[in-house]
């Protein structure tokens, strides 16, 4: 083996990170000792896991994690027996950050204030990077369980670390931290035994702190999840939350049960109360974690449906053998029998939530737009999930269910009259709705990317059916009772003119201040989903939209009036098309040259 030290650049952001953790974290430094704390428990649980069907990686009989403080040497080491890491992981879990969106997290860190700061910490995996909080040098030496070769991986933080071949007797990790000057709190053993109760006291493996060379309990060890409601406290709630998820906020709801009988387990949920740094719209699974008789086993168990990932927590069952398998974890119906049972209960917690709107508004704006996708995804909890959601309305103020629209509908009224768009304010002025407001109907204002999509899966709520207004022809009866004026003549006129860009061009009684609007047909995307298929580069089987016009409006009835020739005609008719484009969020064909139509006609 060579004894040459390896030199290396760190990757491209991590650099970056270290500055703004070093330079911009210090309103909460202690943070950095759950960090490592975690990721040593977690190592542990791992070689735990990986020794069931592997004896060779065996824990030994005593696993614990033990920090040593060394005020003499200014040095605090924390050492675990887990699975360790080899030479090719040191490197890519500690020199590399591969996770997407660090860009956007470093950025964050930077603009925060200062007491939103720490609550980013952990949440992007980066939390061994807090270490650069509190010291000015950190080395990590690593053996992996099942080797023999053990390695030493070294940064002051500055942009690069060493690789060297090093010893270590065991399996498992040794990081010592060269504490810096203003960080010497950290080598009293009180104060550390301090946070570690604070942050840790949750965490099986037994946590020691070294004290004049004799080893000192710093955790109670006990599983929350397993204890009596009545025995725990809301601050131990609050903690856990905190620990398990690297949160700094307090959980909005608070689920804790036991399941005895043809299922028996124990489950601790939070939802969380607020929105956690890297969104949970990117990563599509749960991370609930799944425990047996106390074990860690995996975070990989989806034990909740996408649409409700949001939520964290452990599950915690008698009903699995220990050396369960990850093939065996997607087969066995024990399991699909505590994911309908936890689900079900989360749901059932929502809808008790929901009663108190002011409280709900708080987690709908949190998580709605992960919550939608529960009606997009056919199957048991769709229409569950449908009594959930919350929408802006041209009726009222705030949010408001689809019950409360369908109780508030007027009478022969139909369906349910949805807007799709990008913004609800901008829809809120769309002219779309000219039509259903002279007439007092409610509409309901989508504005996220997914509103394009369930509408059309759900189909209905409460027998009755949801309709997006911008598809097909709105069937509307005259708003003063008096029949439109017969624009057929122009119709047909500016069909032609427009035969390249429109399917159809139709008299509409919907319009009460504008000229013209566009609508889908019958059948395909309605006019949202229609753009969001042309932004991802994507045709779609809906065909030309249709124009429709207003034949009370001056303009058209100007034009009706048939003195303009074919060729004028046509350039009204493409000024007209691209207005109507421009009123839908979508650009004119052809800017420029809009640009100057609309100048002539202004010159006029």
């Amino acid at each position: 083996m060579s004894e040459t030290v390896e030199r290396h650049e760190f990757g491209a952001e991590v650099g970056r990170l270290l500055d703004l953790v070093v330079h911009a974290l210090y309103s909460e430094r202690e943070i950095f000792l759950r960090e490592l704390v975690a990721n040593a428990a977690d190592a542990t649980d791992r070689r735990r896991f990986e020794a069931l069907t592997n004896e060779a990686l065996a824990l030994p009989a005593e696993a614990k994690l033990r920090i040593t403080p060394d005020k003499a040497a200014r040095t605090l080491t924390i050492s675990d027996s887990g699975i360790g890491m080899g030479k090719a992981e040191l490197a890519q879990h500690l020199g590399t950050i591969a996770r997407s969106g660090t860009r956007a997290f470093a950025q964050s860190l930077a603009d925060a204030p200062a007491s939103e700061k720490p609550s980013l910490i952990g949440q992007f995996g980066v939390g061994f990077y807090s270490a650069f909080m509190v010291a000015e040098r950190v080395e990590v030496t690593s053996r992996r369980a099942g080797t023999e070769e053990a390695w030493l991986w070294a940064s002051e933080g500055k942009g690069d670390y060493t690789l060297a071949p090093a010893e270590r007797a065991d399996a498992g990790t040794d990081i010592v931290l060269h504490m810096k000057a203003d960080a010497e709190e950290f080598l009293e053993p009180f104060r550390l035994k301090a946070i570690i109760r604070k942050w840790a006291d949750h965490i099986a493996i037994p946590i020691l702190v070294v004290n004049e060379g004799k080893e000192e309990p710093a955790n109670e060890g006990t599983a929350l999840w397993q204890k009596p409601k009545s025995e725990v406290s809301e601050e131990s709630y609050t903690e856990f939350y905190r620990h398990l998820g690297h949160m700094f906020d307090s959980p909005w709801a608070t689920l804790h049960w036991r399941a005895e009988g043809a299922l028996d387990f124990s489950a601790l949920l939070f939802i969380p109360g607020m929105k956690p740094f890297q969104a949970v719209e990117d990563e599509r699974v749960s991370r609930v974690r799944l425990h047996v008789r106390r074990m860690f086993i995996t975070d990989e168990a989806e034990l909740l449906p996408p649409f409700l990932r949001f939520v964290q927590g452990v599950v915690d069952t008698e009903d699995l053998p220990l050396n369960v398998s990850r093939e065996m974890l997607q087969s066995t119906p024990v399991l699909a029998r505590i994911r309908r049972a936890v689900t079900n209960r989360v749901l059932s917690e929502l809808k008790t939530k929901a009663k108190d709107a002011e409280g709900y508004a708080k987690f709908w704006e949190n998580f709605g737009s992960v919550l939608k996708e529960g009606v997009w995804e056919p199957g048991e909890h769709q229409k569950d999930v449908a009594g959930l959601l919350r929408f802006r309305s041209t009726a009222v103020e705030g949010w408001t269910s689809l019950a409360d629209y369908v109780s508030r509908m007027k009478e022969g009224q139909e369906a349910i009259h949805v807007l799709v768009g990008d913004n609800a304010e901008t829809l809120a002025k769309s002219p779309q709705l000219e039509g259903y407001r002279a007439r007092g109907l409610e509409v309901l204002l989508l504005s996220e990317q997914i509103d394009a999509f369930w509408p059309e899966r759900l189909a209905e709520f409460d027998g009755k059916p949801i309709r997006s207004i911008t598809q097909g022809a709105a069937k509307l009866s005259p708003a003063d009772g008096e029949a439109a004026p017969d624009v057929s003549a122009l119709l047909e006129r500016l069909k032609t003119a427009l035969s390249e860009h429109v399917s159809e061009v139709r008299a509409t009684d919907r319009l009460v201040e504008s000229a013209a609007v566009l609508a889908a047909g019958e059948f395909g995307p309605d006019l949202a989903m229609q753009r969001l298929l042309r932004r991802a580069g994507r045709g779609f089987a809906g065909g030309l939209p249709v124009l429709e016009i207003n034949p009370r409006h001056a303009l058209i009835a100007k034009l009706a009036e048939g003195g303009l020739d074919d060729a004028a005609l046509a350039e009204q008719a493409g000024l007209i098309f691209d207005l109507a484009r421009l009123q839908d969020g979508d650009a004119p064909r052809d800017p420029a040259d809009f640009a100057r139509r609309v100048a002539a006609a202004l010159a006029g």
